[in-house]
């Protein structure tokens, strides 16, 4: 079994408000935190702060958040490794909920399944499938995310992708209350599982296959090489756009010569053509002006409308 190292704890202000009231309904192995910024929680380093963050501890502690949410009429939301997100420069209302504590990242591993736990990275699922030499999970090497938003956004790479190899996922719902679902009923589609929007994957079952160890591992190294070669290094939230029926994102925006065009801090990467990065000190608002600027351009010159992969939240 895989274990996510604790978290240290934090310095942080007094709690006053709905922060305070709803830290004395969790047990301490939860934490609440007032005004946290969410840019450094988030792989392109942009964005304002939430209002309140809450670090669950446990399924109880993540039951009694949505119920108090509930209650108090306080819009909520999930945040995992923040890979896939743009948080707009205002930051969120509300609640965001973190599930990146032990009790949600642990890998277990009965036969030919392995229970994953939404705050459990991708590369390490796999990674720990390769060492019980089970295959069919490589690809899940190359997605920098977590269990729990790559349900949400049924998360792919390589030609295959996460509804592919997953058989059941327990979902918290509004009430705080929990059930376990065949991930068939969960209707997931390209890049996004609507059954999700308003409920929270708090684990999944994954199935593989029997594999051979150097094989699987091969398969992974190539992906990773694959990677390196075809994706900048600079801070970005993964892929902007969604790509458009035959056509990928990023070769529209090669062909029509728009690799490195630039808004303040923000750019097209100059290698992958469905990137933006943060060259450094970018705002939310650069981001937002570049992916317009894009937007308009292929629609313009190709009569093509991106749609937008990453989850845009939060308020200017």
């Amino acid at each position: 079994m895989t274990v996510a190292p604790a978290i240290p704890p934090a310095t942080s202000p007094p709690l006053s408000g709905p922060a305070r009231e709803l830290a004395s309904r969790l047990s301490g192995a939860s934490r609440v935190l007032s005004g946290e910024p969410l840019a450094p929680r988030t792989t392109l380093r942009v964005g304002g702060a939430a209002d309140l963050l809450v670090e669950a501890g446990s399924e109880a502690d993540l039951g009694e958040t949505l119920c108090f949410c509930t209650e108090a009429g306080l819009p909520w939301r999930v945040l995992g490794r923040g890979s896939n997100v743009l948080v707009r420069d205002g930051g969120v209302r509300g609640v965001v909920i973190l599930l990146g504590r032990p009790a949600f990242c642990r890998i277990e591993v009965e036969g030919r399944r392995l229970r994953c736990g939404a705050g459990a990275r991708l590369p390490a699922v796999a990674g720990e499938a390769r060492r019980r030499g089970l295959a069919g999970l490589e690809f899940l090497e190359g997605i920098p995310g977590t269990v729990g938003g790559a349900l949400r956004m049924n998360a792919g790479a390589h030609g295959s992708w996460m509804f592919q190899c997953v058989e059941q996922v327990r979902v918290c719902e509004t009430d705080g209350s929990f059930r376990d679902l065949p991930a068939a009923d969960l209707a997931a589609a390209y890049r996004g599982c609507a059954f999700l929007a308003g409920r929270i994957a708090v684990s999944a079952w994954f199935v593989a296959v029997d594999g051979a160890p150097a094989a699987i591992q091969e398969r992974m190294e190539a992906f990773a090489a694959q990677r390196r070669a075809t994706q900048p290094r600079e801070p970005s939230a993964g892929c902007i756009f969604k790509n458009p029926g035959t056509t990928p994102a990023g070769r529209l925006v090669d062909e029509l010569g728009l690799k490195g065009t630039a808004c303040g801090g923000a750019r097209v990467s100059p290698v992958h053509g469905n990137f933006i990065v943060n060259t450094g000190g970018a705002t939310a608002r650069d981001v937002l002006d570049l992916i317009a600027c894009v937007q308009s351009r292929v629609a313009e010159q190709r009569g093509v409308c991106l749609e937008t992969e990453v989850e845009i939240i939060g308020e200017d």
